[in-house]
């Protein structure tokens, strides 16, 4: 399989999950700027909408949306600590946060990525930002991870989000939970050496 990704994407979470689950794969970056591959291929050819990450699986198919892949990763890896097994809540717990996270978090940084945004609109969505890491702090007072004691596919996906904040001047590190949990995660084997990696590739 191969995953298509840009550092500092989004795409980071499949490949950290890939990492966690020691399942084959090799890597493509992307440049979103060109949206060309360091062959100077066209990306659109891949990906009409030029967006990563994206999964290509071994017969050709090609798999988008993150949360998606990395659900497909898990399962292909029979990891059910990554992803609980369908029937059991504690499933659903880990897709309520995957589902928070692409609705609320993600796709709330995506027009702060806009140069042409309003500066005005800016400040109101980091203020909601702000609000909403307010919750994900209040959640993670007793736990180790997003939904309780166990990595899972939804932490990997916070956990990259929440890198870009610094970038966007959002502050966070007085959310004492969410500081940890960054930490925490950014500690694991598997998050540093994809990140690692990433960095080699750019």
């Amino acid at each position: 399989m191969k995953l298509y990704y840009s550092n500092g994407a989004c795409s980071l979470a499949p490949h950290i999950v890939f990492r966690e689950t020691g399942l084959p794969f090799t890597l493509e970056r992307v440049n979103l700027g060109t949206h060309q591959l360091a062959s100077g291929k066209d990306y659109y050819t891949i990906s009409p909408r030029g967006q990563v990450p994206l999964l290509e699986l071994d017969d050709g198919q090609r798999m988008t949306e993150g949360p998606v892949i990395c659900q497909y990763i898990a399962e292909r890896a029979s990891r059910e600590d990554l992803l609980p097994p369908i029937g059991d809540i504690a499933r659903y717990r880990v897709l309520e946060w995957q589902n928070f996270t692409t609705s609320e978090l993600h796709k709330s940084y995506s027009p702060l990525f806009n140069a042409e945004y309003p500066k005005e609109a800016k400040t109101i969505i980091l203020q909601a930002l702000r609000k909403k890491y307010e919750w994900v702090d209040k959640q993670l007072s007793s736990r180790k991870y997003v939904t309780g004691d166990n990595f899972t596919v939804a932490d990997a996906y916070i956990f990259t989000v929440t890198q870009w904040a610094d970038h966007f001047n959002l502050i966070l590190s007085d959310l004492e939970n969410l500081m940890a949990f960054q930490q925490r995660v950014a500690d694991r084997i598997a998050v540093r050496e994809a990140i690692k990696a990433e960095g080699e590739g750019s």
